[in-house]
């Protein structure tokens, strides 16, 4: 397998671990020290633990929350994925009543990946305008 099939692989595995939140996949994915930023926290989140962090805080709002991979576009240490979230507003988020509307909104995030095959970063297009949006918030 070359190395552009094997970051395809590592983050169909990704997929796995956001929708499970299983602790023991995030570890053999994500770096200790990646740092990731979200709206979920002002200081920056690191590590697996800190990943799943941003699941548990979206499950919150969405308890039916998923990921599901579009596509993916890989090279030597990135993997660009695009993704459609899928749940339901039956919980708070960011600030926001439960409005029980289903949303469905596609999110690109561009993940860099170290020769050990663990990602390191995550940079995402904002994908908080299509959620606010779902929910009738905008």
């Amino acid at each position: 397998m070359n190395i552009t099939e094997r970051n395809k692989d590592i983050m169909k595995k990704f997929e796995t671990m956001i929708n499970t939140a299983d602790s023991k996949l995030a570890k053999e994915l994500i770096a200790d020290d990646a740092s990731f930023y979200t709206p979920a926290s002002p200081e920056a989140l690191y590590g697996g633990e800190g990943y799943l962090s941003v699941v548990h805080w979206m499950r919150k709002g969405f308890s039916d929350v998923q990921w599901h991979i579009k596509d993916i576009v890989a090279d030597e240490n990135k993997a660009a994925v695009y993704w459609d979230l899928t749940g339901t507003h039956d919980g708070e988020f960011l600030g926001i009543k439960a409005s029980g509307k289903k949303i469905s909104v596609s999110i690109m995030n561009f993940y860099y990946i170290n020769s050990d095959g663990k990602v390191t970063n995550d940079i995402a297009a904002e994908g908080m305008i299509g959620i606010l949006r779902g929910i009738g918030a905008m």
